[in-house]
């Protein structure tokens, strides 16, 4: 199923009784302390311009109270915006008729949420099922599909059990069936992995991965963890009170923070998990020496498998397997440490 891209477009969420009418007053620099203390209202989001990229997976992230959990509910309108857009191949899904809109929210997504919310009373094939019943899909046909989600995620021959007899990662990935079952375009996961223990949560992220590598979903990712954010996301926004701090890819985000909120996130990151070896290579000079490092493999990847080769030096081959940067052991290793020249020359800039 081809993907559409979601375009947000100067979103604004007030809430209160006439949000409306503070819409101009914020953007004249109306703070969210003062709209709150003088005029009763709260500032949910500000401004928000975030183009999500179709069949790629964009990260919204923040911590409590940023409003990021807000906007994902802006996108299959379980909450109206107070002015702006929210454009889904073209059409703006603020202004969609109810009939319009049911039909959006039954075809086109899915949600996946983190207390999972799965009904109680009804088995894992039961509840994986449940959105196609309310398309309309007939129980052979429904069952069928439902079958290979449930064993795509790992649950073949858990069909027949309830939620309470599975541990949280289990209900979780019966979550996740339930979604895929639907074939939607728009996956929406708010804090999916949030309420999971540590082991399980990077085991359901990798669930994910190598699912979305095959089905190419528009995949909308809440989290307030940004280690999450960075592997998950090819793209990602990071919000705070309300308006976008900074967006782009996880590297850009960890190469060049927006400011000290952005640089306090992203302090503790591993680095190696998250620079590419193009970032930090050479340009070549005569032959290709060492061994072949595809573009896009992780500083920590790379050094691993020098370590293992027993080779100090490398060159980055293009998608065609065509020589096009050279680097050795030890500017990998300074890299994952200290900041990158390229990081240098920014700050200098």
């Amino acid at each position: 199923m081809a993907s559409h891209a979601i375009e947000v477009k100067n979103l604004y969420k007030i809430f209160g009784p006439n949000g409306g009418d503070y819409v101009d007053a914020v953007k004249r620099g109306l703070g969210k302390a003062e709209l709150n203390e003088k005029h009763g209202h709260v500032l949910g989001l500000q401004d928000i311009n975030i183009s999500m990229p179709a069949g790629g997976v964009m990260v919204v992230m923040g911590l409590s109270g940023s409003g990021k959990s807000t906007l994902i509910r802006h996108i299959n309108r379980l909450i109206d915006p107070t002015a702006g857009e929210v454009l889904y191949d073209g059409v703006d899904v603020c202004k969609m008729s109810d009939n319009d809109l049911r039909e959006f929210r039954r075809h086109k997504t899915a949600m996946v949420f983190q207390k999972f919310a799965l009904l109680p009373h009804r088995t894992v094939l039961d509840n994986t099922v449940y959105g196609l019943e309310i398309q309309g899909v007939g129980k052979a046909e429904s069952e069928k599909r439902a079958r290979g989600w449930i064993e795509r995620v790992g649950l073949k021959g858990f069909e027949n059990h309830y939620p309470n007899q599975l541990s949280g990662g289990m209900q979780q990935r019966v979550g996740l069936a339930r979604a895929l079952t639907n074939d939607a375009d728009i996956l929406l996961m708010d804090e999916a992995y949030s309420a999971l223990d540590p082991l399980i949560r990077v085991d359901m992220q990798t669930v994910l991965l190598d699912l979305q590598k095959e089905l190419k979903k528009t995949v909308v990712f809440i989290t307030h963890d940004l280690d999450e954010a960075l592997r998950l996301g090819d793209k990602i926004a990071i919000l705070r009170d309300g308006r976008v701090v900074q967006q782009g890819t996880g590297q850009q985000i960890v190469l060049s923070p927006a400011d000290d909120y952005i640089t306090a996130f992203v302090k503790e990151v591993n680095r190696g998990r998250v620079i590419n070896v193009e970032t930090i290579m050479r340009p070549l000079s005569g032959n290709p020496e060492g061994m072949p490092l595809a573009m896009g493999t992780v500083l920590e990847s790379a050094a691993r498998a020098m370590t293992g080769a027993h080779v100090n030096a490398a060159h980055v081959v293009d998608e065609n397997g065509r020589p096009i940067g050279a680097l050795d052991l030890p500017t990998i290793i300074s890299a994952m440490v200290t900041p990158t020249s390229h990081e240098d020359k920014r700050a200098a800039a």
